[in-house]
Protein backbone atom coordinates (compact mmCIF):
# COMPACT_ATOMS: atom_id res chain seq x y z
CA UNK A 1 0.00 0.00 0.00
CA UNK A 2 3.10 2.59 0.59
CA UNK A 3 3.72 1.58 -3.02
CA UNK A 4 0.43 2.83 -4.01
CA UNK A 5 -0.16 5.94 -2.12
CA UNK A 6 3.81 7.25 -3.41
CA UNK A 7 2.82 6.19 -6.66
CA UNK A 8 -0.74 8.25 -6.28
CA UNK A 9 0.44 10.94 -4.64
CA UNK A 10 3.59 12.48 -6.41
CA UNK A 11 4.95 15.87 -5.24
CA UNK A 12 6.27 17.11 -8.76
CA UNK A 13 3.53 16.04 -10.12
CA UNK A 14 2.24 18.98 -12.36
CA UNK A 15 -1.82 17.71 -12.68
CA UNK A 16 -1.60 17.25 -9.16
CA UNK A 17 -0.57 21.16 -8.48
CA UNK A 18 -2.81 22.10 -10.85
CA UNK A 19 -5.45 20.71 -8.93
CA UNK A 20 -4.48 21.83 -5.59
CA UNK A 21 -4.52 25.21 -6.97
CA UNK A 22 -8.17 24.90 -8.69
CA UNK A 23 -9.30 23.43 -5.10
CA UNK A 24 -8.45 26.98 -3.61
CA UNK A 25 -10.43 28.87 -5.66
CA UNK A 26 -13.76 26.27 -5.96
CA UNK A 27 -15.18 22.98 -5.26
CA UNK A 28 -13.20 20.50 -6.95
CA UNK A 29 -15.54 18.09 -9.36
CA UNK A 30 -15.70 14.13 -7.84
CA UNK A 31 -13.98 12.16 -11.12
CA UNK A 32 -12.08 9.24 -12.49
CA UNK A 33 -9.58 8.52 -15.01
CA UNK A 34 -11.02 7.59 -18.39
CA UNK A 35 -10.33 3.84 -17.95
CA UNK A 36 -13.02 4.00 -14.90
CA UNK A 37 -15.58 4.22 -17.17
CA UNK A 38 -18.96 2.61 -19.34
CA UNK A 39 -18.59 -1.35 -20.19
CA UNK A 40 -15.37 -1.99 -18.34
CA UNK A 41 -14.02 -5.28 -16.70
CA UNK A 42 -12.82 -5.79 -13.14
CA UNK A 43 -10.59 -8.42 -11.94
CA UNK A 44 -12.62 -11.10 -10.11
CA UNK A 45 -11.67 -12.78 -6.74
CA UNK A 46 -9.86 -9.53 -5.93
CA UNK A 47 -10.39 -6.07 -4.31
CA UNK A 48 -10.02 -3.86 -6.89
CA UNK A 49 -8.11 -0.63 -6.65
CA UNK A 50 -10.54 2.38 -7.75
CA UNK A 51 -8.99 6.31 -6.95
CA UNK A 52 -9.79 9.42 -8.62
CA UNK A 53 -10.11 13.36 -7.65
CA UNK A 54 -13.08 15.28 -5.02
CA UNK A 55 -12.86 18.07 -2.44
CA UNK A 56 -10.23 17.91 0.20
CA UNK A 57 -10.65 16.03 3.08
CA UNK A 58 -13.89 14.43 1.94
CA UNK A 59 -15.57 11.26 2.13
CA UNK A 60 -15.97 8.90 -0.96
CA UNK A 61 -17.96 6.20 -0.91
CA UNK A 62 -17.96 3.46 -3.59
CA UNK A 63 -20.48 0.89 -4.07
CA UNK A 64 -20.56 -2.51 -6.39
CA UNK A 65 -22.76 -5.20 -6.19
CA UNK A 66 -23.81 -5.08 -2.82
CA UNK A 67 -20.14 -3.70 -1.33
CA UNK A 68 -18.92 -0.50 0.04
CA UNK A 69 -15.96 0.63 0.48
CA UNK A 70 -15.45 4.39 2.07
CA UNK A 71 -12.21 6.35 1.85
CA UNK A 72 -11.15 10.03 2.81
CA UNK A 73 -9.56 12.09 0.18
CA UNK A 74 -6.14 13.50 0.98
CA UNK A 75 -5.20 17.55 1.47
CA UNK A 76 -5.30 17.51 -2.38
CA UNK A 77 -8.44 15.70 -2.91
CA UNK A 78 -6.91 12.80 -3.60
CA UNK A 79 -8.15 9.06 -3.10
CA UNK A 80 -7.99 5.50 -3.53
CA UNK A 81 -10.61 2.61 -2.38
CA UNK A 82 -10.64 -0.86 -2.89
CA UNK A 83 -13.71 -3.19 -3.73
CA UNK A 84 -14.23 -6.58 -3.40
CA UNK A 85 -15.65 -7.61 -6.78
CA UNK A 86 -16.47 -11.80 -6.48
CA UNK A 87 -16.54 -14.73 -8.72
CA UNK A 88 -17.01 -13.52 -12.49
CA UNK A 89 -20.21 -12.39 -13.43
CA UNK A 90 -20.91 -11.52 -17.09
CA UNK A 91 -24.01 -9.75 -16.50
CA UNK A 92 -23.46 -6.08 -16.16
CA UNK A 93 -23.57 -3.68 -13.08
CA UNK A 94 -23.14 -0.23 -12.02
CA UNK A 95 -20.38 1.15 -9.78
CA UNK A 96 -21.26 3.88 -7.94
CA UNK A 97 -18.63 6.43 -6.84
CA UNK A 98 -20.48 9.68 -4.56
CA UNK A 99 -18.66 12.40 -2.39
CA UNK A 100 -21.06 15.00 -0.63
CA UNK A 101 -23.90 15.30 -3.47
CA UNK A 102 -21.83 14.47 -6.07
CA UNK A 103 -22.66 10.83 -7.46
CA UNK A 104 -20.67 9.25 -10.40
CA UNK A 105 -22.29 6.07 -11.88
CA UNK A 106 -20.44 3.61 -14.49
CA UNK A 107 -22.85 1.48 -15.60
CA UNK A 108 -22.40 -2.29 -17.47
CA UNK A 109 -19.43 -3.23 -15.32
CA UNK A 110 -18.61 -6.97 -15.81
CA UNK A 111 -16.24 -9.01 -13.93
CA UNK A 112 -13.49 -11.33 -15.33
CA UNK A 113 -9.80 -11.37 -16.44
CA UNK A 114 -7.57 -8.48 -16.98
CA UNK A 115 -5.12 -8.31 -18.82
CA UNK A 116 -2.70 -5.03 -19.65
CA UNK A 117 -0.88 -5.52 -23.07
CA UNK A 118 2.12 -2.77 -24.03
CA UNK A 119 4.64 -2.98 -26.52
CA UNK A 120 5.95 -1.67 -29.61
CA UNK A 121 4.34 -1.88 -33.41
CA UNK A 122 3.92 -5.68 -33.23
CA UNK A 123 1.33 -5.22 -30.18
CA UNK A 124 -0.28 -2.27 -32.08
CA UNK A 125 -0.94 -3.98 -35.08
CA UNK A 126 -4.89 -4.53 -35.47
CA UNK A 127 -6.68 -7.00 -36.49
CA UNK A 128 -7.70 -5.45 -39.92
CA UNK A 129 -4.30 -4.91 -40.71
CA UNK A 130 -4.14 -8.26 -42.03
CA UNK A 131 -6.33 -8.94 -44.84
CA UNK A 132 -7.03 -12.52 -43.81
CA UNK A 133 -8.66 -11.73 -41.04
CA UNK A 134 -11.20 -9.69 -42.60
CA UNK A 135 -13.88 -13.30 -41.81
CA UNK A 136 -12.41 -13.23 -38.32
CA UNK A 137 -13.95 -9.67 -38.02
CA UNK A 138 -17.27 -10.55 -39.42
CA UNK A 139 -18.11 -12.96 -36.92
CA UNK A 140 -15.86 -11.44 -33.97
CA UNK A 141 -19.61 -10.96 -31.66
CA UNK A 142 -17.69 -11.51 -28.24
CA UNK A 143 -19.83 -8.48 -26.21
CA UNK A 144 -17.98 -10.12 -22.66
CA UNK A 145 -14.89 -9.32 -24.20
CA UNK A 146 -13.71 -5.56 -23.63
CA UNK A 147 -10.61 -3.69 -24.43
CA UNK A 148 -9.61 -0.29 -23.58
CA UNK A 149 -7.33 1.64 -26.38
CA UNK A 150 -4.99 4.29 -25.03
CA UNK A 151 -4.08 7.17 -26.66
CA UNK A 152 -0.60 7.31 -28.12
CA UNK A 153 0.95 10.51 -25.90
CA UNK A 154 3.71 11.62 -24.10
CA UNK A 155 4.60 13.58 -20.34
CA UNK A 156 7.25 15.50 -18.84
CA UNK A 157 5.85 14.49 -16.25
CA UNK A 158 4.02 10.95 -14.60
CA UNK A 159 0.50 11.41 -15.72
CA UNK A 160 -2.47 10.19 -13.85
CA UNK A 161 -4.73 9.99 -16.43
CA UNK A 162 -5.29 8.86 -20.38
CA UNK A 163 -7.69 9.16 -23.02
CA UNK A 164 -9.44 6.39 -24.14
CA UNK A 165 -12.63 3.93 -24.10
CA UNK A 166 -13.69 0.29 -23.22
CA UNK A 167 -15.37 -1.30 -25.82
CA UNK A 168 -17.10 -4.53 -26.55
CA UNK A 169 -16.06 -6.74 -29.07
CA UNK A 170 -18.26 -6.79 -32.21
CA UNK A 171 -17.79 -6.21 -35.89
CA UNK A 172 -17.47 -2.30 -35.66
CA UNK A 173 -14.94 -2.26 -32.73
CA UNK A 174 -12.75 -5.83 -33.41
CA UNK A 175 -10.82 -4.25 -36.91
CA UNK A 176 -9.12 -1.97 -34.22
CA UNK A 177 -7.77 -3.94 -31.77
CA UNK A 178 -4.51 -4.96 -31.25
CA UNK A 179 -4.61 -8.48 -33.22
CA UNK A 180 -2.17 -10.15 -30.50
CA UNK A 181 -4.17 -8.86 -27.42
CA UNK A 182 -7.33 -9.50 -29.23
CA UNK A 183 -6.24 -13.12 -30.16
CA UNK A 184 -5.02 -13.79 -26.57
CA UNK A 185 -7.91 -12.56 -25.24
CA UNK A 186 -10.07 -14.64 -27.16
CA UNK A 187 -8.43 -17.89 -26.58
CA UNK A 188 -9.28 -17.23 -22.47
CA UNK A 189 -12.78 -16.27 -22.91
CA UNK A 190 -13.39 -19.30 -25.16
CA UNK A 191 -11.65 -21.85 -22.18
CA UNK A 192 -11.99 -19.91 -19.35
CA UNK A 193 -16.09 -19.25 -20.41
CA UNK A 194 -15.75 -15.65 -18.23
CA UNK A 195 -16.03 -11.99 -19.27
CA UNK A 196 -12.05 -10.89 -20.70
CA UNK A 197 -10.99 -6.85 -20.37
CA UNK A 198 -7.76 -5.86 -22.03
CA UNK A 199 -6.01 -2.56 -21.74
CA UNK A 200 -3.52 -1.49 -24.64
CA UNK A 201 -1.29 1.02 -23.95
CA UNK A 202 1.82 0.77 -26.25
CA UNK A 203 3.54 2.49 -29.40
CA UNK A 204 5.36 1.42 -32.39
CA UNK A 205 9.28 1.54 -32.95
CA UNK A 206 10.25 2.28 -29.21
CA UNK A 207 12.55 0.67 -26.89
CA UNK A 208 11.85 -0.91 -23.88
CA UNK A 209 13.40 1.64 -21.70
CA UNK A 210 10.80 3.82 -23.07
CA UNK A 211 8.32 2.07 -21.49
CA UNK A 212 10.47 2.07 -17.91
CA UNK A 213 10.51 4.68 -15.63
CA UNK A 214 13.72 6.76 -15.13
CA UNK A 215 13.98 6.15 -11.51
CA UNK A 216 14.40 2.29 -12.36
CA UNK A 217 16.70 2.88 -15.67
CA UNK A 218 18.90 4.47 -13.23
CA UNK A 219 19.87 1.61 -10.89
CA UNK A 220 21.78 -0.03 -13.75
CA UNK A 221 24.59 1.66 -14.96
CA UNK A 222 23.82 1.61 -18.95
CA UNK A 223 20.84 2.42 -18.62
CA UNK A 224 21.64 5.07 -16.25
CA UNK A 225 24.25 6.78 -19.16
CA UNK A 226 20.47 7.07 -21.56
CA UNK A 227 18.95 8.79 -18.30
CA UNK A 228 22.16 11.12 -17.83
CA UNK A 229 22.28 12.15 -21.95
CA UNK A 230 18.40 12.80 -21.91
CA UNK A 231 18.77 14.52 -19.08
CA UNK A 232 21.53 16.76 -19.97
CA UNK A 233 20.12 16.91 -23.92
CA UNK A 234 16.75 18.50 -22.24
CA UNK A 235 18.77 20.91 -20.19
CA UNK A 236 20.20 22.62 -23.34
CA UNK A 237 17.10 22.43 -25.28
CA UNK A 238 16.37 25.66 -26.95
CA UNK A 239 12.74 25.41 -28.60
CA UNK A 240 12.95 29.28 -30.18
CA UNK A 241 16.16 28.66 -31.73
CA UNK A 242 14.95 24.74 -32.24
CA UNK A 243 11.76 25.78 -34.17
CA UNK A 244 14.16 28.69 -36.34
CA UNK A 245 16.39 25.90 -37.83
CA UNK A 246 13.19 23.12 -38.34
CA UNK A 247 11.96 26.19 -40.76
CA UNK A 248 15.17 26.80 -42.61
CA UNK A 249 15.22 22.58 -43.05
CA UNK A 250 11.65 22.87 -43.85
CA UNK A 251 12.24 25.24 -46.24
CA UNK A 252 15.23 23.38 -48.00
CA UNK A 253 12.78 20.34 -47.64
CA UNK A 254 10.62 21.82 -49.95
CA UNK A 255 12.78 22.97 -52.32
CA UNK A 256 14.37 19.16 -52.44
CA UNK A 257 10.68 18.37 -53.29
CA UNK A 258 9.75 20.49 -55.65
CA UNK A 259 13.05 19.28 -57.81
CA UNK A 260 12.32 15.59 -57.00
CA UNK A 261 8.90 15.87 -58.70
CA UNK A 262 10.15 17.48 -61.84
CA UNK A 263 11.86 14.60 -62.27
CA UNK A 264 10.55 11.40 -64.19
CA UNK A 265 8.75 9.24 -62.42
CA UNK A 266 10.70 6.12 -62.61
CA UNK A 267 14.06 8.40 -61.66
CA UNK A 268 12.90 9.54 -58.90
CA UNK A 269 13.64 7.17 -56.06
CA UNK A 270 12.06 7.92 -53.01
CA UNK A 271 10.70 10.98 -51.91
CA UNK A 272 12.83 12.98 -49.17
CA UNK A 273 12.08 12.66 -45.34
CA UNK A 274 10.05 15.52 -44.58
CA UNK A 275 11.63 17.02 -41.25
CA UNK A 276 10.39 16.26 -38.12
CA UNK A 277 8.88 18.90 -36.50
CA UNK A 278 11.41 19.67 -33.11
CA UNK A 279 10.24 18.71 -30.02
CA UNK A 280 11.66 18.71 -25.99
CA UNK A 281 13.92 16.04 -25.12
CA UNK A 282 11.78 15.14 -22.12
CA UNK A 283 8.61 15.04 -24.52
CA UNK A 284 9.68 12.63 -27.27
CA UNK A 285 8.18 9.33 -27.36
CA UNK A 286 11.40 6.88 -27.42
CA UNK A 287 13.52 8.44 -24.85
CA UNK A 288 14.19 6.94 -21.66
CA UNK A 289 11.19 7.16 -19.52
CA UNK A 290 8.73 9.12 -21.68
CA UNK A 291 5.95 7.17 -22.42
CA UNK A 292 6.30 5.17 -18.69
CA UNK A 293 5.42 8.48 -17.59
CA UNK A 294 2.08 9.60 -20.13
CA UNK A 295 1.31 5.93 -20.98
CA UNK A 296 2.55 3.31 -18.16
CA UNK A 297 1.54 5.30 -15.19
CA UNK A 298 -1.50 6.26 -15.29
CA UNK A 299 -2.70 2.28 -15.08
CA UNK A 300 -0.37 1.54 -11.89
CA UNK A 301 -2.42 -0.15 -9.88
CA UNK A 302 -5.08 -1.14 -12.10
CA UNK A 303 -6.05 -4.28 -10.49
CA UNK A 304 -5.45 -7.51 -12.94
CA UNK A 305 -4.37 -10.49 -13.77
CA UNK A 306 -1.00 -9.86 -15.35
CA UNK A 307 0.83 -8.09 -18.84
CA UNK A 308 1.27 -9.40 -21.87
CA UNK A 309 4.51 -7.58 -24.30
CA UNK A 310 5.61 -7.71 -27.61
CA UNK A 311 8.54 -5.73 -28.05
CA UNK A 312 12.10 -5.81 -28.43
CA UNK A 313 13.58 -4.93 -32.25
CA UNK A 314 14.36 -1.65 -30.95
CA UNK A 315 16.75 -3.16 -28.94
CA UNK A 316 17.81 -5.38 -31.34
CA UNK A 317 20.81 -3.68 -32.41
CA UNK A 318 24.65 -2.96 -31.49
CA UNK A 319 24.86 -0.38 -29.02
CA UNK A 320 21.77 -1.86 -26.91
CA UNK A 321 21.96 -2.44 -23.17
CA UNK A 322 21.32 -6.66 -23.21
CA UNK A 323 17.59 -7.46 -23.40
CA UNK A 324 18.10 -9.64 -20.36
CA UNK A 325 18.94 -6.92 -17.88
CA UNK A 326 16.71 -4.82 -19.94
CA UNK A 327 13.54 -6.50 -19.80
CA UNK A 328 13.59 -7.83 -16.41
CA UNK A 329 14.12 -4.58 -15.13
CA UNK A 330 10.69 -3.08 -16.28
CA UNK A 331 9.46 -5.86 -15.01
CA UNK A 332 9.92 -5.54 -11.44
CA UNK A 333 9.91 -1.23 -11.68
CA UNK A 334 6.49 -2.55 -13.14
CA UNK A 335 5.53 -5.15 -10.21
CA UNK A 336 7.17 -2.81 -7.66
CA UNK A 337 4.47 0.03 -8.64
CA UNK A 338 1.80 -2.13 -8.87
CA UNK A 339 2.53 -3.25 -5.62
CA UNK A 340 1.67 -7.16 -7.18
CA UNK A 341 4.50 -9.47 -8.61
CA UNK A 342 1.65 -10.68 -11.37
CA UNK A 343 2.20 -12.66 -14.58
CA UNK A 344 4.16 -11.61 -16.91
CA UNK A 345 4.60 -13.07 -20.60
CA UNK A 346 6.44 -12.13 -23.50
CA UNK A 347 6.69 -12.58 -27.38
CA UNK A 348 10.53 -14.10 -28.56
CA UNK A 349 11.09 -12.03 -31.86
CA UNK A 350 9.86 -13.99 -34.79
CA UNK A 351 11.84 -15.10 -37.54
CA UNK A 352 13.13 -12.11 -39.89
CA UNK A 353 15.49 -11.12 -42.83
CA UNK A 354 17.62 -13.35 -45.12
CA UNK A 355 18.43 -16.60 -43.48
CA UNK A 356 22.11 -16.95 -42.98
CA UNK A 357 24.28 -19.92 -45.21
CA UNK A 358 27.80 -20.02 -42.98
CA UNK A 359 27.61 -21.19 -39.49
CA UNK A 360 28.91 -19.10 -36.59
CA UNK A 361 27.65 -15.92 -38.49
CA UNK A 362 26.98 -13.29 -35.68
CA UNK A 363 23.31 -11.94 -35.20
CA UNK A 364 22.27 -9.33 -33.25
CA UNK A 365 18.52 -10.64 -33.78
CA UNK A 366 19.28 -14.19 -32.80
CA UNK A 367 21.22 -12.60 -29.70
CA UNK A 368 18.64 -10.84 -28.47
CA UNK A 369 15.57 -13.77 -29.06
CA UNK A 370 18.17 -15.91 -26.83
CA UNK A 371 18.54 -13.19 -24.32
CA UNK A 372 14.70 -13.38 -23.94
CA UNK A 373 15.00 -16.87 -23.33
CA UNK A 374 17.45 -16.52 -20.14
CA UNK A 375 14.98 -14.35 -19.22
CA UNK A 376 12.36 -17.03 -17.82
CA UNK A 377 15.17 -18.79 -15.53
CA UNK A 378 16.11 -15.24 -13.95
CA UNK A 379 12.52 -13.74 -13.42
CA UNK A 380 9.84 -15.29 -11.75
CA UNK A 381 6.60 -15.42 -13.15
CA UNK A 382 7.47 -15.07 -16.55
CA UNK A 383 6.42 -17.05 -20.18
CA UNK A 384 7.31 -16.53 -23.67
CA UNK A 385 5.96 -17.25 -26.58
CA UNK A 386 7.64 -18.35 -29.51
CA UNK A 387 7.44 -17.70 -32.94
CA UNK A 388 10.37 -18.44 -35.10
CA UNK A 389 8.00 -20.19 -37.90
CA UNK A 390 5.57 -17.30 -37.92
CA UNK A 391 7.75 -14.39 -39.25
CA UNK A 392 8.83 -13.22 -42.80
CA UNK A 393 11.91 -12.45 -44.52
CA UNK A 394 11.00 -9.21 -45.71
CA UNK A 395 8.33 -7.86 -43.26
CA UNK A 396 9.00 -6.97 -39.77
CA UNK A 397 5.35 -7.17 -39.22
CA UNK A 398 4.30 -11.26 -39.61
CA UNK A 399 0.73 -11.49 -39.89
CA UNK A 400 -0.05 -14.35 -38.39
CA UNK A 401 -1.20 -12.70 -34.75
CA UNK A 402 -3.62 -15.62 -34.02
CA UNK A 403 -0.42 -18.20 -33.63
CA UNK A 404 1.18 -15.40 -31.34
CA UNK A 405 -2.10 -14.50 -28.96
CA UNK A 406 -2.40 -18.60 -29.18
CA UNK A 407 0.59 -19.30 -27.73
CA UNK A 408 0.65 -16.23 -25.32
CA UNK A 409 -2.43 -17.66 -24.13
CA UNK A 410 -1.06 -21.20 -23.20
CA UNK A 411 1.30 -19.41 -20.58
CA UNK A 412 -1.77 -17.38 -18.69
CA UNK A 413 -3.86 -21.11 -19.18
CA UNK A 414 -1.29 -23.36 -17.89
CA UNK A 415 0.33 -20.81 -15.10
CA UNK A 416 -2.49 -18.71 -13.98
CA UNK A 417 -5.66 -20.93 -14.37
CA UNK A 418 -4.13 -24.45 -13.73
CA UNK A 419 -4.74 -26.11 -17.10
CA UNK A 420 -3.04 -29.39 -17.83
CA UNK A 421 -1.51 -28.55 -21.49
CA UNK A 422 1.75 -28.16 -22.88
CA UNK A 423 2.20 -24.55 -23.06
CA UNK A 424 5.52 -23.76 -25.00
CA UNK A 425 7.61 -25.14 -27.14
CA UNK A 426 11.09 -27.36 -26.19
CA UNK A 427 13.43 -25.09 -23.97
CA UNK A 428 16.82 -25.62 -23.70
CA UNK A 429 17.47 -27.44 -20.13
CA UNK A 430 21.29 -28.45 -20.04
CA UNK A 431 23.91 -30.24 -22.32
CA UNK A 432 26.71 -33.18 -21.79
CA UNK A 433 29.55 -34.23 -24.27
CA UNK A 434 29.43 -38.12 -24.62
CA UNK A 435 32.58 -38.90 -26.35
CA UNK A 436 32.30 -37.12 -29.99
CA UNK A 437 29.07 -35.74 -29.57
CA UNK A 438 27.14 -33.69 -27.06
CA UNK A 439 23.99 -34.78 -25.75
CA UNK A 440 21.17 -31.95 -24.87
CA UNK A 441 18.21 -32.24 -23.37
CA UNK A 442 14.74 -30.12 -23.39
CA UNK A 443 12.37 -29.15 -20.94
CA UNK A 444 8.49 -28.89 -22.44
CA UNK A 445 8.98 -31.83 -25.08
CA UNK A 446 5.35 -33.13 -24.27
CA UNK A 447 4.91 -36.96 -25.24
CA UNK A 448 8.45 -36.26 -27.03
CA UNK A 449 10.67 -34.60 -29.57
CA UNK A 450 9.93 -35.02 -33.05
CA UNK A 451 10.77 -32.85 -36.61
CA UNK A 452 8.33 -30.91 -37.86
CA UNK A 453 8.83 -32.48 -41.54
CA UNK A 454 10.39 -35.97 -40.97
CA UNK A 455 13.37 -34.57 -42.09
CA UNK A 456 16.79 -34.98 -40.38
CA UNK A 457 17.17 -32.03 -37.96
CA UNK A 458 18.35 -28.62 -39.40
CA UNK A 459 20.54 -25.68 -38.10
CA UNK A 460 21.94 -26.94 -35.66
CA UNK A 461 25.71 -25.51 -35.27
CA UNK A 462 29.24 -27.47 -33.18
CA UNK A 463 32.07 -26.00 -32.05
CA UNK A 464 35.04 -27.09 -30.52
CA UNK A 465 37.88 -25.41 -28.20
CA UNK A 466 38.70 -23.12 -31.38
CA UNK A 467 35.25 -21.78 -31.10
CA UNK A 468 35.11 -22.22 -34.73
CA UNK A 469 31.34 -23.39 -36.05
CA UNK A 470 30.40 -25.99 -38.25
CA UNK A 471 27.24 -27.52 -39.34
CA UNK A 472 26.09 -30.22 -37.42
CA UNK A 473 24.11 -33.89 -37.96
CA UNK A 474 21.68 -34.07 -34.39
CA UNK A 475 19.73 -36.88 -33.87
CA UNK A 476 16.36 -37.68 -31.92
CA UNK A 477 17.54 -39.49 -28.87
CA UNK A 478 15.34 -40.50 -26.27
CA UNK A 479 11.83 -38.34 -25.70
CA UNK A 480 13.42 -34.76 -24.54
CA UNK A 481 17.48 -35.41 -25.72
CA UNK A 482 18.82 -35.14 -29.26
CA UNK A 483 22.65 -35.83 -29.92
CA UNK A 484 24.64 -33.31 -31.85
CA UNK A 485 27.90 -33.62 -33.65
CA UNK A 486 30.29 -33.33 -36.67
CA UNK A 487 32.93 -35.72 -38.30
CA UNK A 488 34.79 -32.17 -38.62
CA UNK A 489 35.05 -32.19 -35.03
CA UNK A 490 36.28 -35.01 -32.48
CA UNK A 491 35.85 -32.83 -29.03
CA UNK A 492 32.71 -30.58 -29.07
CA UNK A 493 32.41 -28.33 -26.32
CA UNK A 494 29.61 -26.19 -27.89
CA UNK A 495 25.98 -26.63 -29.69
CA UNK A 496 23.96 -23.38 -31.06
CA UNK A 497 20.70 -23.90 -32.43
CA UNK A 498 18.66 -21.80 -34.94
CA UNK A 499 21.46 -18.83 -34.43
CA UNK A 500 20.77 -16.77 -37.30
CA UNK A 501 17.57 -14.04 -37.65
CA UNK A 502 15.64 -16.59 -39.90
CA UNK A 503 16.60 -20.25 -39.11
CA UNK A 504 15.03 -21.68 -42.35
CA UNK A 505 14.72 -25.08 -41.97
CA UNK A 506 14.87 -25.45 -38.54
CA UNK A 507 12.60 -27.92 -37.81
CA UNK A 508 12.72 -29.48 -34.28
CA UNK A 509 9.08 -29.16 -32.30
CA UNK A 510 7.76 -31.04 -29.43
CA UNK A 511 4.54 -33.94 -29.40
CA UNK A 512 2.38 -30.66 -29.84
CA UNK A 513 4.11 -29.21 -32.55
CA UNK A 514 5.08 -26.27 -30.86
CA UNK A 515 8.88 -24.76 -32.29
CA UNK A 516 11.89 -25.00 -29.99
CA UNK A 517 13.48 -21.58 -29.30
CA UNK A 518 16.66 -20.64 -30.22
CA UNK A 519 19.64 -20.97 -27.60
CA UNK A 520 23.14 -21.92 -27.04
CA UNK A 521 25.33 -24.14 -24.69
CA UNK A 522 28.50 -21.93 -25.08
CA UNK A 523 28.53 -18.87 -22.81
CA UNK A 524 31.42 -16.96 -24.79
CA UNK A 525 31.78 -13.46 -25.84
CA UNK A 526 29.75 -13.11 -28.64
CA UNK A 527 31.05 -11.16 -31.74
CA UNK A 528 27.96 -8.40 -31.48
CA UNK A 529 28.07 -8.35 -27.45
CA UNK A 530 31.53 -6.94 -28.24
CA UNK A 531 30.62 -4.26 -30.35
CA UNK A 532 27.48 -3.49 -28.09
CA UNK A 533 30.14 -2.08 -25.63
CA UNK A 534 32.69 -0.10 -28.12
CA UNK A 535 29.34 1.37 -29.79
CA UNK A 536 27.50 2.15 -26.58
CA UNK A 537 30.56 3.83 -24.83
CA UNK A 538 30.85 5.74 -28.50
CA UNK A 539 27.34 6.83 -28.48
CA UNK A 540 27.67 8.48 -25.13
CA UNK A 541 31.18 10.14 -25.84
CA UNK A 542 29.46 11.82 -28.97
CA UNK A 543 25.86 13.09 -26.81
CA UNK A 544 28.41 14.27 -24.20
CA UNK A 545 30.56 15.89 -26.75
CA UNK A 546 27.03 17.60 -28.47
CA UNK A 547 25.82 18.86 -25.61
CA UNK A 548 29.32 20.61 -25.03
CA UNK A 549 29.02 22.14 -28.28
CA UNK A 550 25.43 23.39 -27.70
CA UNK A 551 26.85 25.09 -24.68
CA UNK A 552 29.60 26.76 -26.23
CA UNK A 553 27.81 27.87 -28.78
CA UNK A 554 24.79 29.11 -26.68
CA UNK A 555 27.56 31.33 -25.14
CA UNK A 556 29.52 32.44 -28.26
CA UNK A 557 26.20 33.59 -29.22
CA UNK A 558 26.34 36.46 -26.54
CA UNK A 559 29.66 37.57 -27.22
CA UNK A 560 30.81 40.45 -29.34
CA UNK A 561 32.05 39.00 -32.85
CA UNK A 562 35.53 39.17 -33.40
CA UNK A 563 36.60 39.51 -29.73
CA UNK A 564 39.43 37.45 -28.70
CA UNK A 565 36.91 35.45 -25.99
CA UNK A 566 34.66 34.63 -29.11
CA UNK A 567 37.59 33.68 -31.44
CA UNK A 568 38.67 30.84 -28.83
CA UNK A 569 35.45 29.40 -28.15
CA UNK A 570 34.92 29.22 -31.96
CA UNK A 571 38.05 27.77 -31.77
CA UNK A 572 37.41 25.24 -29.15
CA UNK A 573 33.72 24.63 -31.10
CA UNK A 574 35.56 23.51 -34.38
CA UNK A 575 38.07 21.45 -32.88
CA UNK A 576 35.47 19.55 -30.25
CA UNK A 577 33.04 19.29 -33.87
CA UNK A 578 36.11 17.64 -35.86
CA UNK A 579 36.14 15.47 -33.14
CA UNK A 580 32.45 14.47 -33.02
CA UNK A 581 32.21 13.96 -36.94
CA UNK A 582 35.56 11.42 -36.79
CA UNK A 583 33.38 9.22 -34.17
CA UNK A 584 30.08 8.93 -36.25
CA UNK A 585 29.51 5.61 -36.82
CA UNK A 586 30.39 3.75 -39.87
CA UNK A 587 27.44 3.43 -42.53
Amino acid sequence: MVVILKRLFPSACILSLTLFLTTALSAAELSVPHFFSDHMVLQREKAAAIWGQADPNAKVTVAFKGKMASVRTNTKGKWLANIETGKADAKGATLTIASGDKTVAIKDVLVGEVWFASGQSNMVFTVKRAPAYADVIAKSNFPKLRMFNAASVTAVEPQTDIEGEWTLCSPATTGGYSAVAYFFAVKLHQNLGVPVGVIKSAWGGKPVETFTSRKALNTLPDTKLKVDSLLRSDASYDDEEAQKNHKVRFAKWEETVAAWKKKPADTRGRSPKRPATPKRPLDTEGQPGVLFDSMINPFVVYTMRGAIWYQGKANAKPGAVPYDQTLPLLIRDWRERWDDDFSFYFVQLANFRAPSTEPGTPDDWALLQDRQRLILDTTPKTGMAVINDVGEEKDIHPKDKLTVGNRLALWALAKDYGKDILYCGPLYKSSKSEGNSIRVTFNQSGKGLKSKDGQPLKRFEIAGKDRKWHWAEAQIDGPDSVVVSSPEIKKPVAVRYAWTSNPVGANLINSDGLPTSVFRTDDWVDQISEADQAALKNQQERLALNTKIKALNAKRAELKRGSEQHKNITAEVQALFKKYRAMAPAK
